[in-house]
């Protein structure tokens, strides 16, 4: 039997089970935001700006794990891209007790952050 050699973007981006990084700080909530975005350009804005905030877990779907000055940050940039004729923002905070009842199942692509600089 052989074994095959991962990819770079496999290396990079490994398949990973889910698991929420850690369980929210005494001071800390757990948000899950979502959206739903009709303009590319607006998508594109909105899904880095909460990269800067979060995990995201599903496309347009992101936990935070955050104190409540850093939720009023997190909810007010998006507010700021989105027209709220044509797309969604949604956010639900989630207490430390609840959060620690959270079920997941499934696999998911690493959702960190990555920086590549080819030569």
């Amino acid at each position: 039997m052989t074994e095959t050699v991962p990819t770079w973007f496999e290396e990079a981006f490994p398949i990973l089970p889910y698991q929420s990084r850690r369980k929210p700080a005494a001071k800390q909530i757990l948000i899950l935001l979502g959206y739903d975005i009709a303009d590319q350009k607006r998508l594109s804005k909105v899904a880095r700006t909460c990269e800067d905030f979060g995990l995201r877990v599903q496309y347009s779907f992101f936990e935070c794990h955050l104190e409540d000055d850093e939720f009023d940050t997190l909810w007010l940039r998006p507010l700021d891209l989105i027209d709220e004729e044509h797309d969604r923002l949604v956010a639900y905070r989630i207490d430390a007790r609840s959060a620690a009842n959270t079920l997941t199942a499934g696999t998911m692509v690493c959702a960190g952050k990555v920086v590549c600089y080819l030569i």
